[in-house]
């Protein structure tokens, strides 16, 4: 790398970027520059500026990005019923791009030459910022101090405090959760120790944060009713809300009633497979609630393309391509099609489950005289499937002809 002056760093307090703070000061006789983001995660980020003042860190930023992430993130992902791997709903992935973007906006602003993040070399995430980072600002620099240091461990980070007297909490880090978690408004994840073994079942009452145990959610069900405006969540039960305020109120009902729990192993963009668990109460609601508001509404050949398309745009995400010229043609599809997704979907929330059990739109497709079981008074002639089913046939009963054999 060339000269580096100033770096900003991607910094949440804690001990890794604590240790990073003091590694780049030393290893680039460099200024850093702070950047703690808000994105919902659910604890206090204020502190994380008395502990940067503590490293002698001058330029401190701290953002509530929370309506950012849920209005220009998390929606638009949503409207396109993103899910990776039949399961993973993107939580973690999707938060990257938007710490890549103020990343490299406090840059400019302070006029750095580089960026740096904590992410380790195995991972997914050093990826998704580092991409997002050369998309959006083409001659910046990245350091990720995971892949050049020989710090390996959480107790040679710990040795490294000590020898360098960085402040550490050291009674609060030796409490520390076995486990690495990242949490936003959308989820919470778990990695690391005994969830390494795929065969161990993630029954610790101690890792789950934000849901109930199903076995042990209300015995009586909860009803939420959300209205929906050109595929996005805009009130609940009949209150208006912003998308984070959505988003947080369906974590707590959801959460309440055990709804959003998830434990996978997933192929990471980097070859390795990882077994992770999750917590995404409103997320799990949400796909529920717009595939719903989505069957009423979406013409079915438009729906079923969304479909086909979505596989494709989750794995985007997923692997950090989210500032990308595919990405967002097919966003620019996805919202060409919710113009109409209108309307309220009402579902029912139970010892972890998510039903459906109501939609309205005043732009339904849905027409009850022709669907009816009951005399239709002609709105549909049953003798044109006749033909219908004929010219279908055609080519099936041609190669039969012919001798091909299907059985």
């Amino acid at each position: 790398m060339s000269t580096i002056n100033k770096v900003v760093l991607a910094y949440s307090g804690g001990l890794d970027t604590s240790v990073i703070v003091r590694w780049l000061q030393d290893t680039y006789n460099c200024e850093v520059v702070t950047f703690t983001a808000d994105i919902g995660q659910g604890e206090e980020v204020e502190p994380a500026r008395a502990k940067a003042r503590a490293m002698g860190v001058k330029e401190i930023y701290i953002d509530d990005l929370r309506e950012e992430f849920a209005r220009d993130f998390v929606f638009p992902m949503f409207r396109a019923n993103a899910i990776y791997e039949g399961e993973y709903l993107l939580g973690t992935s999707i938060a990257r791009p938007l710490i890549a973007k103020r990343l490299v906006e406090i840059a400019r602003e302070t006029g750095a030459d580089a960026i740096s993040h904590g992410a380790t070399g195995k991972g997914n995430d050093q990826v998704r910022f580092e991409l997002g980072a050369y998309a959006l600002m083409p001659g910046i620099q990245v350091i990720a101090p995971w892949r050049e240091w020989d710090l390996t461990s959480r107790e040679t980070l710990m040795k490294y405090c000590e020898t360098h007297n960085i402040p550490v909490d050291y009674a609060s880090s030796k409490k520390k959760s076995p486990y690495s978690m990242d949490a936003n408004l959308l989820h919470i994840s778990y990695e690391g120790g005994n969830l390494e073994d795929p065969w161990w079942e993630a029954h610790d009452p101690e890792m789950w944060r934000w849901t109930v145990a199903p076995e042990n959610a209300p015995d009586e069900p909860t009803y939420v009713e959300l209205t929906y405006e050109r595929g996005d969540i805009v009130a609940v039960d009949g209150e208006p809300m912003t998308a984070a305020e959505v988003m947080a109120h369906l974590n707590k009902v959801a959460g309440a009633n055990g709804v959003g729990r998830l434990d996978i192993v997933e192929n990471r963009y980097v070859g390795m497979k990882s077994r992770g668990c999750y917590e995404t109460p409103a997320g799990t609601v949400m796909m529920k609630a717009h595939r719903a508001i989505e069957s009423l509404t979406l013409d079915r050949e438009a729906a079923h393309l969304k479909d086909e398309l979505m596989p494709k745009y989750a794995k985007l995400i997923y692997n950090g391509y989210w500032w990308s010229p595919e990405r967002k043609m097919l966003q620019a599809a996805i919202d060409e099609s919710q113009q109409a997704v209108n309307g309220d979907v009402r579902v029912k929330l139970y010892k972890g489950s998510v039903s459906v059990v109501g939609r309205r739109s005043a732009d339904s497709l849905f027409d009850a005289r022709v669907a009816t079981f009951e005399d239709d008074a002609g709105a549909y002639d049953q003798k044109d499937a006749a033909g219908f089913i004929k010219l279908n046939a055609l080519r099936l009963k041609i190669a039969a002809g012919k001798g091909r054999k299907m059985d």
